[in-house]
């Protein structure tokens, strides 16, 4: 029963790495231009807007962005369908 309380602190401290791994991840942005066009990501592969000159495309950015979630969500499902992802990082912690 110990062990089990032991395995939950461990995945609250990874859970609490991967919160900090994220807005790390958030803070990094590149931005490019080229040919009148300006776009800005950042390192958590989200599209932060798109410019052509004055002109924002902000709603292809939420279309990108939309897009970007769902296939994340897809590979993750496939992942833990493979046996990936945390539950296999884990080593079957939720089983």
């Amino acid at each position: 029963m110990f062990d089990k309380f032991k395995q939950l602190g461990e995945f609250n401290k990874m859970r609490q790495q991967a919160n900090a791994l994220q807005k790390e991840l958030e803070k990094i942005i590149e931005t490019i231009e080229k040919r009148g066009w300006t776009v800005s990501v950042t390192g958590d592969q989200k599209v932060r807007y798109i410019k052509r000159g004055e002109e924002d495309f902000a709603e292809l950015v939420e279309l990108i962005n939309e897009a970007m979630k769902n296939v994340q969500k897809e590979s993750a499902k496939k992942m833990m369908e493979m046996g990936g992802g945390l539950s296999g990082l884990l080593g079957g912690l939720g089983k």
